[in-house]
């Protein structure tokens, strides 16, 4: 039986097709005869006990530059007319993002929406690996400049990354002489 399936995501514009996991999810959608509708966590609106989002039926394929076709511009009811909601953006951890797993937790008895919104909002990504220390190399979370200048000098040279980044942005290493540590602890502080 084919699915209706709105995708939240990023703009379908900048995505890489090679590397979007999502992009690939909705491949194997389609290639399976399910319906996609795609729309951004901002196109939500909440009234009177509905969640709605301004959503394109979207066709994709795999050619870069050429990758995805919009198609009607619907009005859906999330909990009515999809049957599944794949929340799939990627961070910032902003508050229009924890907004949108608010709003999406409350069609969760109607609509099967994955991944589940309280989770990607109690479980961001590099504080729930603290889970398995044993597969990790030695880590610090902090925002204490002298605290990154004591592990660097522990450590001889360390990365450092912001905590809510993705996608490999804003990826450091920093040498032994510590050029730009505090430059960037201020810089990722700040955002």
């Amino acid at each position: 039986m084919p699915l209706r399936v709105a995708v939240q995501m990023d703009p379908l514009e900048g995505i890489g097709i090679t590397g979007d996991s999502t992009f690939a999810l909705m491949l194997k959608a389609q290639d399976r005869g399910h319906q996609l509708f795609h729309y951004l966590a901002e196109d939500l609106t909440y009234q009177d006990g509905r969640l709605y989002a301004g959503a394109h039926e979207v066709r994709v394929q795999p050619v870069a530059g050429n990758h995805f076709t919009l198609g009607e511009f619907k009005i859906l009811d999330l909990g009515a007319d999809v049957d599944v909601v794949l929340m799939r953006q990627d961070p910032p951890f902003d508050l229009g993002y924890i907004t949108a797993t608010h709003l999406l937790e409350r069609i969760q008895s109607e609509t099967l929406v994955v991944n589940d919104p309280g989770q990607v909002r109690n479980a961001p990504e590099k504080v729930w690996v603290l889970d398995f220390p044993q597969f990790m190399p030695p880590t610090a979370i902090t925002r204490s400049k002298g605290f990154a200048r004591k592990f660097l000098a522990e450590h001889g040279e360390i990365v450092i990354k912001p905590l809510h980044g993705f996608a490999g942005g804003s990826v450091f290493r920093i040498g032994p002489d510590g050029r730009n540590l505090a430059a960037l602890m201020e810089l990722f502080n700040t955002t």
